[in-house]
């Protein structure tokens, strides 16, 4: 993303113990997005929710064994992150996949033009 102006927020769903082998799905996606050379990610851990499933993950206390819900944001310019989309056609783990249209104010030092 060069600079603020119109982008696309990705949003993917999955949750914090899902495996691609024997690493972490979330530590993959990441990955791909870096090598991609998208413009930044952002992980953030949920304290309950549920998927398809039903299945409702959620802390609970003096359990080791949380499962929570996880959600890696992109947000970038849309053509590059469709063309990230299909890095992440083996990922089997994933539950949603949104795209949202944003409008950037700041990415790093450059604001947006409040005259234009």
């Amino acid at each position: 993303m060069q600079s603020p102006g119109q982008a696309v927020l990705l949003r993917i769903y999955t949750d914090e113990n899902a495996l691609v082998g024997d690493r972490s799905l979330i530590d993959v996606i990441i990955r791909r997005a870096r090598d991609a050379h998208l413009a930044g990610a952002t992980v953030l851990r949920g304290r309950k929710g549920f998927g398809e499933s039903a299945r409702l993950h959620e802390h609970r206390p003096f359990d080791l064994n949380d499962n929570l819900p996880v959600v890696i944001e992109f947000v970038d310019e849309e053509a590059r992150l469709r063309a990230f989309l299909p890095q992440l056609d083996d990922l089997k783990d994933i539950g949603l996949v949104t795209f949202e249209k944003v409008e950037v104010l700041r990415y790093g030092g450059h604001h947006a033009d409040p005259h234009a």
